[in-house]
């Protein structure tokens, strides 16, 4: 039973150190990276491969872009290789999320995932065509300062200089650092232990989850541990929604 308190425990630390390497920090307001117009979802669905990637450490990072039953919905799987706890590989880890489009301007999304203690962050799409590359923006407020981050996608696992270039003059140009990104290995990814994966969705940490693996190994606290998460999430969103307090609901909703 010790085990699998460590093992879980363990997991976490490492799910969260993999969110927090795909972000750089920064005082102040979070750029901003216009997003694209005249952009087709439709045409942007499947998958593009990341080239360069602000702060990470992972190799074969993929995104998957895909429709859902709801309106301007979408789902969005980061797929890569990661270490877990230095020893095995779980050569598929999923990051699963969802986004939700802006209907007058649908390259402006709203992203929400399992890890983010802050919350939502913006999500968008500030060029592509579609068929070779893409850039992606992500920002999110957090006290004092911002985290951000900036992905270069390609249709394959190789793309031509000339369209890094173009994306990385244009974040440049939005006072972005572009030498804040890392090359992403997509090298010997046809490899991949397709036996082993590991799922970060929104269901795993949620606090009814954390608090029956509590009560699994033996332990009467679980509810005591969801009322304690659920608590957290209360008293942040009363903060954040302080922070917006003035602010029209539609501007409220859209703010980076």
């Amino acid at each position: 039973m010790e085990f699998i308190k460590i093992a879980f425990v363990l997991l976490i630390s490492c799910s969260l150190q993999y969110l927090v390497e795909s972000h750089s920090y920064h005082f102040g307001q979070c750029p901003t990276l216009e997003p694209m117009t005249d952009f087709s979802m439709d045409m942007f669905l499947g998958k593009w491969y990341a080239i360069q990637k602000t702060s990470t450490s992972s190799r074969c990072l993929e995104y998957n872009f895909e429709k859902t039953d709801e309106p301007n919905s979408y789902k969005l799987d980061q797929v890569s290789e990661n270490s877990i706890i230095g020893v095995a590989k779980a050569n598929n880890y999923h990051y699963i999320g969802s986004l939700k489009s802006d209907p007058s301007l649908p390259s402006r999304m709203i992203a929400n995932f399992p890890l983010s203690v802050a919350g939502k962050a913006s999500f968008v799409v500030f060029s592509t065509d579609y068929r070779n590359y893409a850039g992606i923006y992500s920002c999110q407020k957090i006290p004092l300062g911002n985290r951000h981050s900036v992905t270069i996608l390609s249709r394959s696992r190789t793309l031509d200089k000339q369209y890094v270039d173009k994306v990385r003059n244009r974040i440049a140009s939005s006072n972005v650092n572009p030498f804040d990104l890392t090359i992403v290995n997509q090298n010997d990814c046809s490899n991949l232990n397709s036996t082993m994966r590991v799922e970060i969705n929104g269901n795993t940490f949620s606090s009814q989850n954390i608090g029956e693996a509590v009560r699994k190994v033996g332990s009467k606290i679980g509810d005591g541990v969801e009322y304690v998460i659920n608590g957290g999430k209360k008293i942040y969103k009363s903060v954040s929604n302080s922070e917006t307090k003035g602010v029209p609901d539609n501007e409220a909703e859209w703010m980076p």
